[in-house]
């Protein structure tokens, strides 16, 4: 079984030590103080900015204007980040709807049904179930479906069920991670339906989180829990994957969280009002794309329920209205808000080698592709701050092959290296911004210096990915190949 070391203490004085002087501080006062010292912070970027902008050659020039985009966009997520995310478990969001009286609210002490599909996970399936009934939470419904599993899990299985206080669930038939998940609710009681992967350990205060998040803002449909990296241990691409990891939850999640608006609540720990998807489950377990069952998009999809169904929830209950998740209990189609919290702590295990971390992306990509289908036709409706990070992000990836292949292949071909050059020099600079922002965090932890690999990794390796799983669409398999 997995063990967790304990987090490192930070150094006297450090990041940890202001934050304490500053939550003891007036909320607008903490505030004020908080917005002054991240644009302080991103004061050298700002000068870059302004500096390269006043240089802009006369024209439009695509890789000028792109870089620019890119360094403006990074300043303006760090600052959203840093300076207007709240933790909804830790304290009031500043940001909230009008009209809270259209959000039922919670009981003191809800219900919680944690719900884990799995299939072929027989090394790893013992901590997480473990990990997963150690919570600190007392009033908790564990139900496991095993998806036809052939490795063994199935007997670790029952052998935990005979120990532990869980509802374990064998089918004979491999369905998918979807149809897997859906049988779970069925037999799922909770006000709050969370969800975890077979990977994954679980802190024993993330589920409390959560609870206290979701009961203090009835208005959030969704919770994003914050995700690390559990085997750094394995080697360097772990490790980089794990930084990696902390920027996408601390700054691309916190940024989006500030305006409700959470594009992908992530499985290794995602938390939703029941009244929030429970209706659209059918809808989830059979989605089709291209004329054909969609097996992907599981984290994505059921997110983009939560944030749409205010303008996609009706047709959705209509396509499926014969479904006993629909028929027998309809809830009003609410524009919920998705949140994150950096308090719900989970780690997962990350592919450690090449051909399995590739494969990972591929179907992240394939995730994507089929999500910006669905969310990408009403995102514009949440408002603008919200629909600029969408869309921006969405430009960014699918910008990405398309420079890499101007600047490390045209651009060599054409006796252009300066070119290609100033392109993988402004990759390194985005990586290494993301870097100090992790080392600000974590001022003990020496494995920023990881995060310009990562950056690398994604413009030179990750970004061709997305062309082939354009191409690959249809090839439709659930598996967790070994890391």
């Amino acid at each position: 079984m997995t063990v967790l070391r304990p987090a490192r203490t930070p150094v006297r004085g450090g990041p940890r030590r202001l934050g304490e002087r500053l939550d003891a501080l007036d909320s607008d006062v903490r505030r004020g103080v908080v917005s002054l010292l991240v644009l302080v912070a991103l004061l050298p970027l700002l000068l870059l900015l302004a500096r390269r902008t006043v240089r802009l050659p006369h024209g439009f020039d695509l890789p000028v204007c792109y870089g620019l985009t890119v360094l403006a966009g990074t300043i303006g997520l760090l600052h959203i980040a840093y300076s207007r995310y709240d933790d909804p478990a830790e304290r009031p969001l500043r940001r909230r709807p009008r009209d809270l009286s259209a959000f039922p609210a919670l009981p003191a002490t809800p219900r919680v049904s944690f719900l884990l599909a799995v299939r072929n996970e027989r090394e790893h399936i013992e901590a997480c179930v473990r990990s997963m009934a150690a919570v600190d939470y007392p009033d908790l419904q564990l139900v496991v479906v095993d998806d036809a599993s052939d490795d063994g899990t199935a007997e670790v299985l029952r052998r935990l069920a005979a120990e532990l206080p869980l509802t374990l669930v064998r089918l004979d038939r491999n369905v998918g991670k979807k149809r897997a998940l859906v049988r779970a609710c069925e037999l799922a009681d909770g006000d709050l339906l969370l969800f975890t992967d077979s990977d994954c350990v679980i802190a024993p205060d993330a589920v409390r989180a959560c609870v206290t998040a979701m009961v203090r803002h009835p208005e959030l449909g969704a919770l994003s829990g914050h995700c690390r990296a559990l085997n750094t241990d394995t080697g360097l691409l772990s490790r980089v994957q794990d930084v990696w990891y902390e920027g996408q939850f601390r700054i691309t999640k916190a940024a989006e969280a500030a305006f409700g608006s959470v594009s992908c609540v992530s499985g290794p720990l995602a938390a939703f009002r029941r009244e929030a998807i429970w209706n659209y489950l059918p809808a989830w377990a059979e989605d089709r794309f291209l004329g054909a069952p969609f097996r992907f998009a599981t984290d994505r999809q059921l997110t983009g329920y939560v944030l749409g169904q205010k303008w996609q929830g009706r047709d959705l209950k209509r396509r499926h209205a014969e479904s006993p998740f629909v028929r027998d209990h309809d809830y009003p189609e609410l524009r919920w808000e998705v949140g994150y919290t950096r308090t719900a702590r989970v780690w997962t295990r990350v592919p450690s080698r090449p051909g399995s971390f590739l494969r990972q992306q591929v179907r992240w990509k394939k995730s994507f592709i089929r999500n910006l289908f669905f969310t990408g036709r009403f995102m514009w409706r949440r408002g603008p701050a919200a629909a600029a990070l969408y869309y921006g992000h969405v430009l960014w990836v699918v910008a990405a092959p398309v420079l890499a292949v101007r600047h490390l292949v045209w651009a060599p071909l054409h006796l252009a290296g300066l070119l290609t050059l100033l392109y993988l020099g402004g990759v390194v600079l985005k990586g290494c911004v993301w870097g100090l922002a992790y080392r600000l965090d974590h001022p003990t932890d020496r494995a920023w210096r990881c995060r310009p690999l990562m950056s690398l990794l994604s413009c030179c390796v990750l970004a061709w990915l997305l062309p082939y799983a354009l191409l690959t669409l249809r090839r439709n398999v659930w598996s967790r190949s070994p890391a």
